[in-house]
């Protein structure tokens, strides 16, 4: 499975709230204040760690998430913009990750939503975090919706 690591391509807020998630292990970075991007303030967000897809390396990145029957659920939303997240195409070349969830660290294999799954965990993440369907709007493509499965050893 994929390790944790800083972020070195994304910008620095991106890379200052993960350094903290990662030096606190888990104790601070799991709530960011996304008011910041137009939602309504302290929400969840874990750490993804997906293996890129061409390099092999690891690649971590925070993103918001819900809980559905003991998954998690995050939306590869890329602020609507008209191509997936390089996160998303890693996990798609590659579904086994591994996840941060405040002190909590997982293996677990992810795949996307399809019909009337999305749909449902569509308006549940959309209700966490309301700008997303603006995203959706802004954009050609139907947004993934993702489901991470832990992995139980």
């Amino acid at each position: 499975m994929p390790e944790f690591s800083v972020p070195t391509q994304l910008p620095d807020w991106i890379k200052d709230h993960v350094a903290l998630y990662l030096e606190s292990e888990g104790k601070e970075g799991h709530m960011w204040d996304s008011s910041v991007g137009g939602g309504p303030g302290p929400i969840a967000t874990l750490l993804l760690a997906v293996t890129g897809r061409r390099s092999g390396d690891a690649r971590t990145v925070p993103l918001i998430y819900g809980e559905v029957d003991g998954n998690y659920v995050v939306v590869a939303s890329r602020g609507g913009s008209k191509d997936n997240p390089d996160w998303y195409k890693n996990l798609a070349a590659n579904p086994n990750v591994s996840i941060r969830v405040a002190t909590n660290v997982l293996d677990a294999v992810a795949r996307t939503a399809e019909g009337e799954e999305r749909e449902a965990l569509w308006q549940k993440m959309s209700g966490i975090f309301p700008p997303y369907n603006t995203y959706q709007e802004h954009t050609d493509r139907q947004i993934p919706v993702v489901v991470i499965e832990p992995v139980t050893n």
